[in-house]
């Protein structure tokens, strides 16, 4: 019998049951399905952790002075990291990074909305908008010379802004006290990526120039400095450098914490492909189960048609000829319950593209792989009953009622 022929007897058969053809598909359409959405989810999973800890400030060192340090009072003082410092990393390090800034902070109390609140209060340089990816909503940012004429400037973030005067750009142009100075707010920021609270920006903070932050405290700290590496690649290398240099500077009891983002991405990456295998084991055992289905269905379909084997065998029918009309019968359902699958696993991440304006990314890795699945399960589920139909003896099969 040719493979056309049957592959006709193969649809006729399917056809001729429906819903039991329908039910044993649908296992499959679930499981396709499945592997794709996991395998999507997993990718926009790791793609915001990623973006959302790069937003922070890509290829990013940072570092401050270890409270720990064994050291008297008097020295605590000269181990502080200082702006000197971030200006030798600046010369030292060179081509290799982008930008270096350093920043201290302090508290002020202001009246919003008829009630005093403590706020945080920053000093930084032109530098720190580049290293920590601040988004200028309204207005400018600190400039060169605002920073070296000790320019009584500030820049506040968006929900200050909003608390104050009602928005940024009401914002601009305004006077406010800072520790009992009159600064003018000259732009108003926000992160690009929230950090709820957890770097040194809260969603209250005012920004002015670091050389006018020397009027308010008694110790110049720098707590942290950032500095922005120009290749990824290097980061470990600079890392290592930055500590040096800093250790270099002070004494040799005063220690530094100097740290990366690499390690954060590192397990971030980790976690994702942790979270992807689970889920793609418990898919696979979606479609496992999927295949057993299959089998048993075609165990029940080989009884149900005893006699109609033993009629085809007794006309002439080959072993191979049967064996080969079960398992087409098999990998048929496989293959339309795979494809229903992935159009189905498919079509839930495009909605949300035209209806959201959400980009997901579809791995066409998945796509073909739950399919090659799909037809694996098929050929191997769809073997035994197929082996079992090809071994009935042709007589006792006429026999069967």
């Amino acid at each position: 019998m040719h493979l056309g022929e049957a592959l006709s007897f193969s649809v006729n058969a399917l056809r001729a049951n429906k819903v039991r053809t329908f039910l044993t598909a649908l296992g499959l359409v679930i499981g396709n399905a499945s592997v794709i959405l996991v395998v999507t989810i997993s990718l926009t999973s790791r793609e915001y952790i990623l973006e959302q800890i790069q937003g922070i400030g890509s290829n990013i060192v940072y570092g401050q002075y270890a409270v720990g340090s064994q050291s008297s009072t008097g020295q605590v003082g000269a181990d502080y990291v200082k702006m000197a410092d971030v200006e030798a990393m600046r010369r030292e390090l060179g081509d290799e990074i982008v930008a270096a800034t350093g920043i201290e902070t302090t508290f002020d109390r202001m009246v919003i909305n008829g009630r005093e609140e403590d706020i945080a209060v920053l000093g930084s340089d032109e530098q720190y908008q580049k290293v920590r990816n601040l988004i200028v909503l309204a207005g400018r940012f600190l400039d060169a010379s605002d920073v070296a004429l000790r320019q009584k400037v500030a820049l506040v973030t968006e929900k200050l802004a909003n608390r104050l005067y009602g928005g940024q750009q009401a914002a601009v142009g305004q006077v406010i006290k800072i520790h009992g100075l009159q600064f003018t707010i000259i732009g108003a920021f926000r992160e690009k990526v929230e950090s709820f609270g957890l770097s040194e920006l809260s969603k209250e903070t005012a920004l002015i120039p670091i050389t006018v932050m020397s009027y308010f405290v008694p110790v110049e700290r720098i707590d942290p400095f950032y500095v922005q590496v120009r290749r990824a690649e290097d980061v470990p290398a600079v890392t290592g450098r930055v500590r040096q240099i800093l250790e270099s500077r002070h004494r040799p009891g005063a220690r530094y914490l100097v740290e990366n983002l690499t390690a954060i991405l590192d397990a971030a990456r980790k976690i994702a492909l942790v979270l992807t295998l689970v889920l793609v084991m418990v898919s696979t055992i979606a479609l496992v189960i999927s295949g057993i289905g299959i089998m048993n269905i075609m165990l029940v379909t080989v009884t149900e048609r005893t006699r109609e084997i033993g009629v085809r065998m007794a006309v002439g029918a080959a072993r191979r000829d049967i064996l080969q009309q079960f398992l087409l019968e098999a990998i048929l359902i496989s293959i339309v319950g795979g494809g229903a699958g992935i159009i189905l696993g498919v079509a839930v991440p495009l909605s949300a593209r035209f209806l959201a304006d959400v980009v997901i990314p579809i791995s066409s890795v998945s796509i073909v792989v739950a399919f090659a699945v799909s037809c694996m399960v098929g050929l191997v589920f769809g073997l035994l009953p197929a082996n079992r139909a090809a071994q009935l003896n042709p007589t006792e099969a006429l026999r069967y009622e």
